[in-house]
């Protein structure tokens, strides 16, 4: 597994920060294809609520309403990038590895801050990619390898969240 590179993790320090900082309720949901994954979203919900708190943004996060009304929405998105990923990986196991190949997942994360109740939303979209490789293929190019399935999903949503705070810190309506 490869977290592709193009997709750079922005520290939160680069964030500009409103003055002065308000709380804010905050919800996170992973998909699947568009559907809702119960057990992803479990796994990362807690290190996304934590980049969030962390992010400097915010003078509290919560996960109940706040005072203000001010609501974070983040969705994050698995959707395929590779066509027939499954005949390529039944190819390279049929030829024992000889023919290698490549499957890409592809993430798309939207940020969607609200400021209070009757507050115009703000939105931010971010994309990223995590590359498997099947049978004697080459490592794909501008990505980097991961142990694991667990540290490569890590890893790509600690990057696409950091890409969404930092484009919402930037918007001149967020302050």
């Amino acid at each position: 597994m490869y977290v592709d590179g193009s997709t750079r993790e922005i520290s939160a320090s680069d964030f500009k920060k409103p003055d002065p900082l308000r709380p804010v309720q905050a919800l996170f949901e992973f998909q699947t294809k568009g559907v809702a994954n119960a057990q992803a979203t479990d796994f990362l919900k807690v290190k996304v609520m934590d980049q969030i708190t962390s992010s400097g943004l915010f003078s509290e996060v919560s996960e109940g309403p706040v005072t203000g009304g001010a609501l974070l929405s983040i969705t994050l998105n698995n959707i395929p990038v590779t066509d027939d990923a499954f005949s390529k990986g039944f190819v390279a196991g049929f030829t024992f590895g000889l023919a290698g190949s490549q499957v890409t997942d592809g993430y798309v994360c939207i940020a969607r801050y609200i400021p209070n109740a009757s507050g115009q939303a703000i939105v931010k979209k971010a994309r990223h990619a995590i590359h498997t490789t099947v049978g004697n293929a080459a490592a794909p190019a501008n990505s980097t390898k991961a142990e694991n399935i667990e540290v490569a999903v890590t890893s790509m949503t600690r990057q696409i969240v950091s890409n969404v705070l930092n484009d919402l810190s930037l918007d001149d309506e967020f302050k």
